[in-house]
């Protein structure tokens, strides 16, 4: 990691990164008070984990990277949770097989929230043991808070998914209401972008991650972005044309993967008599035709793009893009739970409504390095088989988006808030 880190803790006028630590910690309780053990417990598919895992994961991170090795004195909570709560780091040693977490019924929910407080006071000590943290230490504080930013929104993808397959439709919250059904939405423009060198990656101020490392040069040729996300009526139009239907459209992968799962709309669609319904984490409601259309996976988003006689950005492109304003939005905590439709002018929900889909492997920056120690785990090492998403969604947390971050997925993966945003060559345009 990078001596960078320190001049963001010294800067920022929001937090102390303490402070930071007590928000993170505290919003992720915030995000079961309306879930129960049971929902806890859930692990709807292997890919997905139990909301106890997630709380208990998290807490793991700080005990075994910051509290075991730098605190003098600190004693582990329960040494099975090592096994039972340690994700895919080899060198800490042995996990416990992913697709069975959802047999986890021990330890309870309230066992994992007590090791949560435990860890929490720790922390506290930590604070108090120095008057100034050392830089290393502050590193890797901050990078479990991010780790504990991402798990917050894997949190709701997957509780998500839990409740989308029990047919009494549970709600996780209607208090955080969604935005208005059958909202108006922007046209669609296309803004052009010039032929040029910029700097892509992380700046040398802020956090980031590894994978978004070094900063470097990029050549890009003249493109044009659309202003915003498709919406649910212009896939619902590929639909009706027969788009699953049409190998000429597909990857063959992604022809093979919608065959052998008898894909013929986006994770969450149901199609009744009286029209389309998608599942929300507000329960089913009618397909809103102006929103997003979102949690399409890879196959799927190409095959839009094909459809529509466009592509998918490159992710170079879609950094260069999204220097060109403030693409941010609000810095609190989402308050929407499903995306919004597009308002306003220019270059639209880059961040606030969800993940773009680009046309990029995820592969490493030439010159890349990754943290150090066994940290060195947390990216480099899924370098391969996986495409880079760009931006944010309404479940990303705050101080939690930039333009550098470098999401990734399995291609046919969709239980993440999943949209697409087109692109064209500008030769395509002058002909």
């Amino acid at each position: 990691m990078k001596p960078h880190f320190a001049d963001w803790l010294e800067s920022s006028a929001v937090y102390s990164i303490f402070e930071l630590f007590k928000h993170t910690r505290q919003y992720s309780e915030t995000l079961i008070k309306n879930l129960n053990a049971e929902d806890c417990q859930l692990q709807s598919m292997p890919d997905a984990s139990p909301v106890k895992w997630n709380l208990a994961h998290t807490s793991w991170f700080f005990e075994i990277f910051l509290l075991a090795p730098h605190l003098p004195g600190y004693k582990i909570f329960n040494e099975h949770f090592q096994v039972l709560f340690n994700s895919y780091y080899n060198g800490i040693g042995e996990q416990f097989t992913r697709s069975l977490r959802g047999l986890l019924a021990r330890p309870s929910l309230q066992e994992i929230l007590s090791y949560r407080h435990h860890v929490d006071n720790y922390i506290e000590d930590l604070s108090s043991h120095y008057a100034e943290i050392p830089l290393h230490l502050s590193e890797i504080l901050m990078l479990g808070i991010h780790h504990e930013k991402q798990h917050q929104e894997l949190l709701l993808m997957d509780i998500k998914h839990a409740f989308s397959l029990n047919p009494m439709n549970p709600i996780y919250s209607s208090a955080l209401e969604n935005a208005p059904h059958n909202s108006t939405v922007s046209p669609l423009e296309w803004i052009d972008f010039e032929t040029g060198i910029f700097e892509m990656g992380a700046k040398d101020t802020g956090f980031s991650f590894d994978n978004e490392r070094p900063r470097h040069d990029r050549l890009i040729q003249s493109f044009r972005l659309a202003s915003r996300l498709v919406t649910n009526k212009e896939y619902l139009a590929f639909i009706e044309d027969q788009g699953y239907e049409n190998p000429h459209y597909w990857l063959s992968d992604g022809w093979l993967n919608a065959k052998q799962n008898d894909h013929n709309a986006p994770l969450y669609w149901t199609k009744k008599d009286d029209g389309w319904y998608e599942f929300t984490l507000s329960g089913p409601e009618p397909l809103d035709l102006n929103k997003p259309v979102c949690h399409v996976n890879y196959y799927e988003a190409n095959a839009f793009a094909a459809w529509a006689r466009k592509r998918l950005p490159t992710e170079v492109e879609w950094e260069y893009a999204s220097q060109s304003e403030n693409i941010f939005g609000n810095s609190g905590e989402p308050a929407y739970l499903h995306p919004r439709a597009a308002q306003g002018d220019g270059l639209l929900q880059m961040t606030t409504e969800a993940w773009q889909w680009t046309g990029s492997a995820y592969m490493p920056y030439q010159g890349f390095k990754p943290f150090t120690d066994v940290a060195g785990e947390y990216n480099g090492k899924f370098m391969v088989n996986q495409i880079v998403l760009r931006g944010g969604s309404c479940l990303t947390p705050s101080q939690h988006l930039r333009s550098s971050y470098r999401n990734f997925y399995y291609p046919h993966q969709s239980w993440m808030m999943s949209g697409i945003r087109l692109a064209e060559d500008d030769y395509v345009c002058r002909n």
